[in-house]
């Protein structure tokens, strides 16, 4: 990078502060509440719902991360992102109705409705420690060593960059500044990363276009496109199998990842918050599905130039000298300065966007469920303790980051593997307050339990061994997941719960927008499989 890439990083870093003030100026005379700060007042349109999910979704450990795992095992990685539409579809229809009709700020304070502050308690908790000491530190983290790879500065001092870069559009805004940023956020990332896929395209056909570049990668690495992952035992390959391992063929259509998706798709705050700041059901649903859209492009940024890293190593690139993380920051090497400073703008607008969008969440879940649940919603205490907590939480995880990533080969598949001991306890107990009309507090509480202490005893036990059937960590959730049903089901009365939610049919009743984009969604994934099948 030269003095003219750093001139275009800095008037980025400005303008997104300047853009994140103006709209989060309040009206002469009054005073922001915590609806303002935390759900944007509810009034987010379809449009900054959809992009502003994508955003928050898409952080260092997407690209950075989902790049370099494209680059050691090949397009599989991406179904991370085709199978998240599909899921998204499905929480716009059968969850987002129930949140919005309960009018809840936090998902822990839907339980509270259903159950007791005990469960809404647990799961705030949950959230609080997964957010602080495994997400924020790998966005963090991997940001960091992008900007290390590409500028040379030193990883704490980029991390504390990063975080501050955050804090300075979204402390004081909220979620408002953050969702109408990341419509310009999403916008030039998007942008970059094709642009990147195609430079990268057109080098591999040596200026024959990108189609020819796609055909000469097709025909040259064949086990780098195949969408499913064939079973190979760790006698016979054991880079096989650990990749296997990773992402373990079908089981990936019809295993443990839907119980990854639902939960960070339809109960995770970071995600949620933006469909509950939403104006009405319709827009929050529309929002939704144009994520789902825009979730079907995202592999030509996260995981296309991991793969045509494959191709150039060694010839066009440098040798990435096995450490599959610098895979996308030297894809960047390809751009002209000036692009390259745009690209990298985009970049770390990913990484902001997402802190952003964390530590928001996570003030929210500890002020309107821990500090605030007995407090006035209008209280303006709420959203001074609010940023408070925000720029906490962001200290600790710079403390943290270091410490849990620096040796890891692949902090994407650790983001995984580490929220899989919590995603299933978490959308157990959502899927139970909704859906469960007998559960009750103690039999939801009993299953919870038992779900976390089956995951860290599976992990345990898989650890232990050379190799197992439930080695793949989709597995392993799978089994939490089912267990903490189980278990609820023998200490469930076979009487109707009395706080049991009230839904109708109609509640759930899509628009014919809806259910067009929806179904022409599932069809292009259905295409994709099919033509990445393993056979061209």
């Amino acid at each position: 990078m030269n003095s003219l890439d750093y001139t275009i990083v800095g008037i980025y870093a400005v303008a997104l502060i300047f853009i994140a003030t103006l709209v989060s100026f309040n009206k002469k005379g009054t005073k922001k509440t915590a609806e303002d700060y935390f759900l944007a007042g509810r009034s987010l349109p379809w449009w900054a719902i959809g992009t502003s999910l994508i955003a928050a979704n898409i952080a260092a450990d997407q690209i950075i991360g989902m790049n370099g795992d494209a680059y050691a095992f090949g397009i599989a990685i991406a179904t991370y992102e085709w199978t998240a539409a599909i899921a998204l579809i499905v929480v716009a229809k059968f969850l987002l109705p129930v949140y919005l009709k309960q009018k809840v700020f936090t998902m822990p304070q839907l339980l509270s409705q259903r159950y007791d502050h005990n469960v809404s308690i647990l799961l705030a908790i949950l959230m609080l420690i997964m957010y602080v000491m495994v997400i924020l530190p790998t966005i963090l983290w991997l940001g960091a060593k992008a900007v290390n790879n590409l500028t040379g500065l030193d990883l704490i001092f980029s991390m504390v960059l990063l975080g501050l870069l955050s804090l300075a559009y979204s402390l004081y805004g909220g979620l408002k500044a953050v969702a109408f940023t990341d419509i310009i956020q999403v916008t030039l990332l998007i942008l970059a990363g094709l642009f990147v896929s195609y430079v990268g395209l057109n080098a591999i056909s040596d200026g024959g276009g990108i189609v020819e570049g796609f055909l000469i990668l097709q025909s040259e690495f064949p086990e780098k496109l195949d969408a499913l992952l064939p079973y190979v035992s760790k006698a016979e390959d054991p880079e096989a199998y650990a990749n296997y391992v990773k992402l373990p063929g079908i089981w990936v259509l019809i295993g443990g990842m839907w119980i990854a998706h639902f939960y960070y798709w339809g109960t995770n705050q970071y995600i949620t918050q933006r469909a509950l700041g939403g104006k009405n059901l319709n827009e929050a649903q529309n929002g939704l599905m144009f994520a789902g859209f825009l979730k079907l492009l995202m592999p030509f940024v996260v995981v296309l130039p991991g793969l045509i890293a494959v191709s150039l190593e060694g010839t066009v690139i440098p040798s990435l000298e096995g450490d599959r993380s610098r895979a996308y920051p030297t894809m960047l090497s390809l751009l002209p300065n000036g692009l390259l400073g745009l690209t990298f703008a985009a970049l770390v607008a990913a990484i902001v966007s997402s802190l952003a969008s964390l530590t928001n969440s996570l003030s929210t879940i500890f002020t309107m469920d821990i500090y605030g649940r007995n407090r006035n919603p209008n209280d303006e205490s709420l959203v001074t303790v609010g940023r408070v907590v925000g720029f906490i939480g962001l200290i600790i995880s710079i403390i943290v980051a270091p410490i849990f990533l620096g040796n890891l080969e692949s902090a994407f598949q650790y983001v995984q593997e580490y929220m899989g001991l919590f995603s299933p306890v978490i959308l157990f107990v959502f899927l139970s307050a909704i859906f469960l009309k007998s559960s009750t507090s103690k039999s939801v509480l009993l299953g919870a339990v038992t779900a976390l202490i089956a995951g860290v005893g599976l992990k345990l036990y898989v650890a232990s061994t050379d190799e197992s059937l439930i080695e793949p960590f989709m597995h392993q959730m799978a089994i939490s997941f089912v267990l903490a049903f189980l278990v609820n089901a023998i200490f469930s009365p076979k009487t109707e719960n009395k706080k049991v939610f009230v839904l109708e049919r109609s509640d759930f009743r899509t628009s014919k927008l809806f259910n067009f984009g929806s179904t022409l969604i599932v069809s292009v994934i259905v295409g994709i499989y099919i033509y990445f099948d393993g056979s061209f």
